[in-house]
């Protein structure tokens, strides 16, 4: 079974505008795009092109499909910035479940499931995938279709492919891509997804739809970009159903004092602790993260109607709990420093926000919370 390379968990999608607009050599990209991701000429791109070219119709590509492919596209250099300057993930199981299941991620999950609860229902009856888990499998990946991503994937998967530090990975998500061309799922215009290629509602990298993508709806193509999610959410049943998903269990469950049994699983020390099943695992062939797969399983839960976790985070290292990151944002905002919301988590905008209120009132500027910082706050 073809493992799935994860590279978002479809928070930080890009915007979706689809407008054109034309770049030197005749490349174009959509007008929403940062200036780093939309094409522009490179010698040595345009000589690995070359070079692909016969390695791509020695495989079966005609030239024609090549052609039509890289008509508009062409070297991406903030695919290679993004793809050499990927943190490593610090994030504890508090703070990446105060963003994956946030309240409003919940009230659009269950939104969201009611609004396709027949075309879900159908699914569950084909594969056996509890629709709440498809439901929060799209929301993480792509907030419920909100954030699928307008980076050209051929544009994406070539830069990627010859000056990337995973160029086989690459060359072979392209390959797939250029295939599912010429078979006529899509166009290369309507071919978008993230700055690595994966793409649609729920974020197949190309291989992996080429392995598990469906035609639900019938039209004789798999889907997964179009308004109408339901290609792309019976893709994701389908890959889960192949990957081990088994009808009628749970993916896990929260619990509390002894005796559970099962696999127990405690991410954050001193935090909430998980009995998992087989379940668990089969979300984890979608994306190999422990906290990816209970974000998966929580949010399903609570889209189904369950409340949040009953157990406690403990306080952070800087002595903080969440309630008390809230408040420090709250009043970092009021006084006019943007934190870029209350949720707790406190990321490049509210450590800069700290920075800011530290300059102003003469603090050593570290950027960093403390206790001692909210009471200064008040």
């Amino acid at each position: 079974m073809i493992g799935r390379r994860h590279f978002t968990i479809g928070m930080g999608a890009l915007g979706l505008s689809a407008c054109t607009n034309t770049f030197p050599g005749g490349t174009s990209a959509p007008a929403a795009l940062p200036d780093d991701l939309r094409p522009v000429r490179d010698a040595g791109y345009d000589a690995w092109l070359a070079a692909f070219r016969g390695r791509a119709t020695a495989r079966g590509i005609t030239p024609a499909t090549v052609d039509r492919a890289f008509r508009s596209a062409g070297f991406l250099p903030g695919a290679i910035t993004r793809d050499r300057n990927q943190p490593e993930s610090s994030r504890t199981l508090e703070d990446y479940l105060s963003i994956a299941v946030s309240d409003e991620r919940v009230a659009k999950g269950r939104a969201a499931y009611a609004r396709n609860r027949a075309v879900l229902s159908t699914l569950e009856a084909r594969y056996g995938v509890d629709p709440t888990i498809v439901t929060a499998v799209w929301g993480l990946e792509s907030f419920y279709g909100e954030r699928r991503g307008n980076v050209p994937v051929i544009a994406a998967t070539s830069t990627l492919a010859y000056e990337g530090r995973r160029a086989a990975f690459f060359e072979q998500q392209l390959m797939a891509a250029l295939r599912i061309l010429q078979n006529g799922d899509i166009t290369p215009e309507g071919m978008t997804g993230s700055w690595a290629g994966a793409m649609g509602h729920t974020q197949f990298i190309p291989t992996s739809y080429e392995a598990y993508a469906v035609d639900f709806n019938g039209d004789g193509r798999r889907d997964i970009w179009s308004d109408d999610p339901s290609d792309a959410l019976a893709s994701t049943a389908s890959y889960l159903a192949r990957s081990g998903w088994t009808r009628g269990v749970r993916w896990g469950q929260e619990v509390t004092g002894g005796g559970a049994g099962g696999t127990i699983l405690q991410p954050q020390a001193g935090g909430p602790r998980f009995a998992v099943t087989g379940n668990f695992r089969a979300i984890k062939r979608y994306n190999n993260s422990d906290l990816y797969a209970i974000g998966v399983g929580h949010l399903a839960d609570r889209i189904g109607g369950a409340g949040p976790l009953r157990g406690s985070f403990p306080p952070d290292a800087n002595g903080l709990t969440k309630n008390d990151r809230i408040t420090l944002q709250q009043r970092l905002t009021a006084r006019g420093f943007d934190t870029g919301g209350a949720d707790g988590v406190l990321g490049n905008k509210s450590r800069a926000a700290i920075s800011a209120y530290q300059t102003r009132t003469g603090q050593a500027v570290t950027g960093e919370p403390s206790l001692a910082l909210l009471r200064s706050l008040g």
